[in-house]
């Protein structure tokens, strides 16, 4: 069944409030606590798989002033998060949420348990309050809500089931099938096919993200790259040309979200770092070049495609860093469709991309990650630059397919195979620096 460029958007593409694998444990503690009685909370327990656990651990979490943590973000979304938000479960949170989140957790009334052997993104939170217990279960996608319990009873009529894991009645195991035997050509075939209501979809997209670099420039937010940057081309230490442009723009945003700026990114593939490298990069270049609004929209849509292709390969958490390789490749695409580049040129562009990038690790998610998506932002931009050039990485190098969509596809192969045994190591390494400091 084919899809159009509308459905393969709204299906990858939504506004996310923090970092996804916190707001992924709040949204099932607050879609179990809303099927409780308003009470004090007894205990709250959460079960997550590696990867929830490495990119949760040291992440900032918004409006909490600097908190962060697995169990202060099941507290948060237990205390006060709205699950009928979805990815933004955390908007309603304030100082009293915050305050109750922290009682919880100082009275060791939070327990964290990591299933050490678990593949795949799996959330589940039990909630006990008022003589009463739920329990939520999210899989697959950070807010796909597949079970719900109370005492012990399935809850089948929640209007929370679900949601994450299909768009208009569509499931995103069949939209990441199709994208699987889709080639770059079809992809591009498909961006003639947006209309004014997918253009404005995806300007908000670039909106909200552009608001985060914003205030990644003017507030001491993170580790503070896109300002030390912004610095360094303004004493003429860098080169404000278009790679330092996308860097400044993309690493602020992360500096911001990762630092708990309270503003939603738009995600890309089910993470807002992903979103904000595949569309800020491609933002920055525009300021360089004369392209009309369509043309930039377009890169920008083509980006979140190509980026949604790889995770289909991928998947959504993994041992590589899917900002360097996924949006990386997803903005690659996107800046050489804007510069004007044809199929041959844009597959040029993802080729050269990955053959930079495909040994960027993923070590969690934390503030440091605004020195990947800085790299990510500047390799993207020259990889096409590069393609526009004539520069291209032959299929007998590494990894490099014969094609884009084999590049694509081995870069799947070595995370999902090459790279389990990787991602337990940096696990163990970052578990090991955490208790040896308690």
């Amino acid at each position: 069944m084919a899809y159009t460029i509308k459905e393969l958007l709204r299906m990858q593409v939504a506004p996310a409030l923090g970092c996804t694998e916190p707001v992924a444990i709040a949204l099932a503690a607050g879609a179990a606590a809303s099927l409780l009685p308003a009470a004090p909370t007894e205990s709250v327990a959460l079960w997550v798989d590696p990867n929830i656990y490495k990119n949760g651990l040291a992440v900032t979490i918004p409006g909490t002033g600097g908190l962060c943590g697995l169990d202060m973000a099941a507290a948060l979304g237990c205390e006060g998060g709205d699950p009928a938000l979805g990815l933004e479960v955390l908007a309603p949170v304030d100082d009293a949420v915050v305050a109750r989140a922290r009682a919880l957790v100082d009275g060791g009334k939070v327990a964290v348990n990591l299933l050490g052997d678990h593949r795949g993104l799996y959330v589940r939170v039990r909630v006990a309050r008022g003589g009463a217990w739920a329990e939520a279960v999210i899989e697959g996608m950070h807010d796909n809500i597949t079970a719900l319990t109370r005492d012990g009873a399935a809850v089948t009529d929640s209007p929370l089931l679900g949601r994450g894991g299909a768009r208009d009645g569509r499931p995103l195991e069949e939209l990441e099938a199709w994208l699987r035997a889709q080639s770059l050509e079809s992809l591009l075939g498909l961006l003639p096919g947006l209309d004014a209501e997918d253009l404005e979809f995806l300007e908000e997209g670039v909106r909200h993200n552009l608001r985060l670099a914003a205030h990644g420039l003017e507030h001491e937010v993170g580790l503070g790259v896109g300002r030390a940057l912004e610095r360094l081309a303004g004493q003429g230490l860098l080169g404000r040309d278009m790679l330092c442009a996308a860097r400044i723009l993309t690493s602020a945003a992360a500096d911001a979200r990762m630092g708990g700026a309270k503003l939603p990114a738009m995600s890309s593939a089910g993470s807002g770092n992903h979103g904000l490298t595949a569309i800020l990069p491609i933002q920055a270049v525009a300021g360089f070049v004369t392209a009309t609004d369509r043309a930039r929209l377009e890169a920008v849509a083509l980006s979140h495609a190509v980026t949604a292709y790889v995770k289909a390969y991928t998947g959504r958490l993994s041992a590589v860093c899917g900002c360097s390789v996924a949006a990386g490749a997803g903005a690659a695409a996107g800046v050489a469709r804007l510069l004007g580049g044809d199929a041959t040129q844009v597959a040029g562009a993802i080729k050269n991309l990955i053959e930079d990038l495909a040994g960027v690790i993923c070590d969690g998610a934390k503030a440091g990650c605004a020195l990947k998506l800085a790299t990510a932002a500047g390799t993207a931009v020259q990889a096409a630059l590069f393609a526009m050039q004539g520069v291209n990485v032959s299929h007998t190098d590494g990894i490099v397919g014969v094609s884009p969509e084999q590049t694509m596809r081995n870069v799947g192969t070595l995370s999902t195979e090459g790279m389990i045994e990787t991602d337990r190591t940096i696990l163990a390494i970052m578990l090991e620096k955490r208790f040896s400091h308690t």
